[in-house]
């Protein structure tokens, strides 16, 4: 049963803000990083394949090995969890989603405007200083290289030891002391700066709920939580709220 009180803080909300982590992703059949990991590829620590020391010791194996994870994720599809919040989008007058996948399966949903803190998976940037971004081609077997200085040219996520886009922090935590609302969906609340985000909102006056099967390091610092999968509680949130 889902809290009353939500559903009239969301009724009457002005700004709701969403992070969501891997919980929302794993539901649609995408491995989670660490499980990622399969037949060739599980003899490596992904710890040591997703790095830019790794990608300058041995750039090919690194493209290798995100040309398979692309693969791996195109086949997956959004679940009703990713379209529910793409229809909140519609119920409120401004909602803010804060995502630390890099599958893009919020916006396949119809999500706007998304917030990718870990960058997307299926875009490419430069390695060198001018770091323009670059089409994606499935079919590269090597390394592109950037046409305007001649460097690599890496995947458009951010690797271990990188630090979160600016302009990606900064919006987040502009919206989590913003909203009226806050919403904590399918993630551990251990990896941070996303994890502080909902402390932010609370601070600020805002209802914060975790959505998340399990409890986690976090769970006692939210107004409420709601246990289950985003799948399944995050269409019925929507269902009441559209009635």
């Amino acid at each position: 049963m889902l809290p009353e009180s939500l559903l009239v803080r969301l009724r009457d909300a002005r700004h709701v803000c969403v992070l969501t982590g891997a919980g929302v992703s794993a539901e649609s059949g995408v491995p989670t990083f660490r499980d990622a990991q399969q037949g060739l590829w599980a003899q490596y620590d992904p710890m040591e394949l997703a790095t830019p020391e790794a990608f300058q010791r041995d750039p090919e194996l690194v493209w290798r090995w995100y040309r398979w994870r692309r693969e791996l994720v195109s086949r997956a599809e959004p679940n009703a969890g990713h379209r529910a919040l793409a229809e909140l989008q519609d119920l409120v007058p401004r909602l803010t989603l804060v995502t630390q996948n890099v599958d893009g399966l919020h916006q396949r949903a119809g999500s706007q405007d998304v917030i990718e803190f870990h960058g997307n998976l299926f875009s490419n940037h430069c390695f060198a200083r001018c770091n323009d971004d670059h089409p994606v081609d499935r079919d590269d077997a090597k390394v592109p290289v950037c046409p305007d200085c001649g460097a690599s040219v890496r995947p458009g996520v951010v690797w271990f030891g990188e630090g979160i886009p600016e302009e990606a922090l900064n919006a987040s935590f502009a919206a989590a002391a913003d909203c009226d609302v806050f919403l904590s969906v399918g993630t551990s609340s251990i990896v941070y700066p996303a994890a502080g985000l909902g402390t932010i909102a609370y601070e600020s006056g805002a209802m914060t709920i975790e959505v998340n099967p399990n409890p986690t390091e976090q769970s006692g610092t939210f107004t409420s939580t709601l246990r289950g999968n985003a799948a399944v509680i995050l269409p019925k949130l929507i269902e009441l709220l559209a009635h």
